[in-house]
């Protein structure tokens, strides 16, 4: 059945691709001519230049980039036009009512958000099209990604410019439609079959070798979790979480044994996926529970390897500090802010005082109770100050309450971990395995939020384009529009 369904899909994919390969053979034409004007000093053209030349181009093209820093309220594309007359009168047409022919320009404005794109009559695409190339760029933008998103969009508009009428939307919407109902079936179901495969072979090696480590470790976590004190707040937590490790392990045993029970072919299955990353999710959680039992009673009880112990205790601590100064300094990060000093403060001396505890702790003034609950205490400090920065970026962007709500929401959101796309995952130390996730506010979580808000509320202000050349654009008609990002 299968060798037949591939036939069938094979011999009508060679049917399409042969007509397409009678066609004229497309063009490829590297840019004639590449003009940089970078007002905005944004772009890095040792980059920039480079890649624009490697792109192909169906026609001959001259490729221009503009960029300035206007405003949220500013018309692009009039500003654009007023550069040409001003600065290159050789981008528009004789008449001066159009853009030059040959001509495609790509335009971008990092402090109102606006990307444009701007086309010579012969060079011209519907304004679909011109959404299409300003979106390939965007999430580039949003990041900040100056050149990556001007080179994205460039060779988007590459892309459809001047297009063969084979490679175009419209053509392969409808050759795909005419083999769709004989194909659509057989392929989908052959290609969803074999990603499965691959899927589970990855989950079921994930599996194994968090597998292998427990059971390899596991007479050592016994023991390990023998000697915990329980009259240690910590230590105590810790127990509860190790009563079920052998009922977790055992379980664990059962799913290893169904997964590898399963033939090559059933592998392709979804629900025998959904079997395999279920064992491979649960013996990684294990892994990670042996770590900080063994953890736990190393450096409750000042054992030979309490150091090290104590090193990946204040991993993720340290890891949140040297993330700051990045954080920081993102578009629309209000780095310069008080409560952005706020954070920098406390990053100096938060290295002051890991340096003091660890001190302490090695000639016994402090005892690790202490040193976790000194740590507890400063990385619940800065989640109070990352909460407060995250007021400062809310008030920095958003223009009203509806836009300042749905940011917010976003910020909450990534620290509580409430959706799948934030990737909150169990923190394999002893204060991750003692307090819930969202108990913390870490810097990667703030960045997610952040950059989500920002995405939500440029989405929410509308990306629709802007046609028009402005007040001072006069007759002017050239093809051309700008959008949001």
């Amino acid at each position: 059945m299968r060798r037949a369904l591939a036939a069938v899909l094979l011999t009508l994919l060679g049917l399409l691709c042969g007509s397409v390969a009678g066609s004229a053979a497309a063009r490829a034409e590297p840019p004639v001519e590449i003009v940089v004007e970078d007002g905005a000093g944004i772009l890095d053209s040792n980059r920039l230049v480079p890649a624009v030349e490697a792109v192909d181009f169906h026609e001959p093209t001259r490729v221009a980039v503009f960029t300035y820093r206007g405003s949220a309220e500013a018309n692009l594309n009039e500003e654009v036009l007023r550069f040409a007359r001003a600065n290159h009168p050789e981008w528009i047409s004789a008449d001066g009512q159009k853009w030059a022919d040959g001509l495609f320009i790509f335009a971008v404005d990092p402090l109102g958000r606006h990307v444009g794109t701007y086309m010579g009559e012969d060079r011209k695409v519907s304004l679909e099209q011109r959404e299409d190339i300003q979106n390939a760029s965007k999430d580039l933008l949003r990041d900040a990604q100056w050149t990556d998103g001007t080179i994205a969009g460039i060779r988007r508009g590459a892309e459809l410019i001047n297009q063969p009428w084979y490679q175009s939307t419209g053509f392969l919407v409808t050759a795909w439609s005419t083999v769709a109902a004989a194909v659509l079936g057989a392929g989908t179901w052959l290609i969803v079959r074999w990603r499965t495969r691959v899927d589970s072979r990855k989950e079921l090696a994930r599996g194994d070798a968090s597998y292998a480590n427990v059971s390899m470790d596991l007479q050592v976590t016994e023991l390990n979790a023998g000697t915990i004190p329980e009259s240690s707040r910590y230590g105590s937590t810790v127990l509860e979480k190790h009563r079920t490790f052998l009922a977790k392990y055992n379980a664990a045993t059962g799913l290893s044994n169904q997964a590898h029970a399963l033939t090559a072919r059933s592998m392709s299955r979804r629900p025998n996926l959904k079997l395999i990353r279920g064992y491979a999710d649960a013996s990684a959680e294990l892994d990670a529970l042996d770590d900080v039992i063994a953890d736990t009673n190393a450096l409750l009880n000042r054992g030979s390897a309490w150091a090290s112990a104590w090193d990946r205790q204040l991993a993720p601590f340290r890891g949140d500090l040297a993330a700051l100064e990045q954080m920081l300094t993102k578009r629309h990060a209000e780095g310069d802010s008080a409560t952005a000093a706020a954070l920098r403060s406390f990053r100096e001396q938060s290295h002051r005082d890991i340096e003091r505890w660890s001190a302490e702790l090695a000639d016994g003034t402090i005892t690790p109770e202490t040193a976790l609950d000194r740590l507890r205490d400063a990385r619940t400090h800065l989640t109070e100050l990352l909460k407060n920065h995250a007021d400062t970026v809310i008030a920095g962007f958003a223009r009203n309450d509806r836009e300042a709500r749905l940011m917010r929401q976003e910020m909450e959101n990534a620290q509580a971990g409430t959706k799948a796309k934030y990737g909150r995952t169990y923190e394999p130390s002893i204060l991750g395995t003692v307090y819930p996730s969202y108990y913390f506010f870490s810097v990667p979580a703030f960045n997610t939020g952040f950059s989500t808000g920002v995405g939500s509320v440029s989405t929410a202000r509308g990306g629709g384009s802007t046609t028009g050349y402005g007040a001072t654009g006069g007759s002017f008609s050239g093809s051309g529009s700008s959008s949001n990002f």
